[in-house]
């Protein structure tokens, strides 16, 4: 039976082999070649743009993180920008601050140099009326000079008092009667009686050491002043060195004579000198 099926199968194609011609049978293996041809160009275009489209993908996301880096990146200069105004208004606001502080210094400067020229006047006319007072007296029993705006008048031991007494002569009465005559001139100003000696130790009746020498001296000075040139207590002090402050050396007579002495000290008032300052800011 299988005999004569194959047979039959054999039989039958070689029938539809002879019904087809041997021209269209080549015309379609050619169309079916063509075909198979762009079957694979196809095939290739498509893989080429897949993979242009996985590039594109790729690239789309790059820009998107871009942008949204640049996004972030935006907003952080536009944040800083707004700190960046606001420090620049506090600055503005600092500088004016500083500029008015240093104006406000400025005038404060100005007023205390006007005001320490108008105590300098106050000082140099004071010095000007001692020295014409007692002009005519010795360089070396008197000396009147400024330090650091204060003025002292110094006199001499020999000029006011006997050799270990306190008790003035008639010479220092008329030295202290020129004095009282500027001191009273000028109702302003107060001052300091201060009393040195030398370094010889001394005890006699009376008096107890330099210590005590010095004080009485200058309370002497006051005492005078006071009672018979009617100078206001209130304008005077009264104070003894002993012979802790010497001049010079006490190393001969000479020396110990000129550490003998009265200084009359002009005492500086700050508070008249603060309302100078004070006026000048008004």
């Amino acid at each position: 039976m299988k005999k004569h099926l194959a047979i039959i199968s054999i039989t039958a194609i070689a029938l539809l082999s002879s019904c087809v011609s041997q021209k269209k049978f080549t015309e379609l293996e050619s169309l079916q070649q063509n075909t198979k041809s762009l079957l694979d160009s196809a095939t290739v275009k498509l893989n080429s743009c897949n993979e242009e489209k996985e590039a594109s993908e790729a690239r789309l996301a790059s820009l998107q993180d871009r942008v949204t880096f640049l996004q972030a990146n935006n907003q952080d200069l536009i944040n800083n920008i707004g700190n960046l105004t606001t420090l620049s208004q506090k600055g503005a606001e600092n500088l004016e601050m500083s500029l008015e502080s240093m104006k406000e210094k400025d005038m404060r400067i100005q007023s205390m140099q006007e005001a320490v020229t108008k105590k300098d006047s106050v000082t140099l006319a004071l010095v000007t009326s001692l020295k014409g007072v007692l002009g005519n007296m010795s360089d070396d029993d008197i000396e009147i000079n400024v330090e650091k705006g204060v003025v002292y008048v110094s006199i001499s031991d020999k000029l006011l008092f006997r050799s270990g007494s306190f008790t003035l002569t008639q010479r220092a009465k008329e030295v202290l009667g020129k004095v009282a005559k500027v001191v009273n001139d000028k109702p302003e100003i107060e001052f300091m009686v201060e009393g040195h000696t030398d370094n010889v130790p001394i005890k006699i009746d009376g008096i107890e050491d330099n210590w005590d020498l010095s004080v009485k001296r200058a309370t002497s000075v006051v005492r005078i002043l006071q009672n018979d040139f009617d100078v206001s207590p209130s304008r005077m002090t009264a104070a003894g060195r002993s012979y802790f402050i010497p001049l010079t050396d006490n190393d001969n007579a000479a020396n110990r004579a000129r550490n003998r002495r009265t200084r009359i000290i002009v005492l500086p008032k700050l508070d008249q000198f603060y309302d100078l300052i004070e006026q000048g800011m008004k």
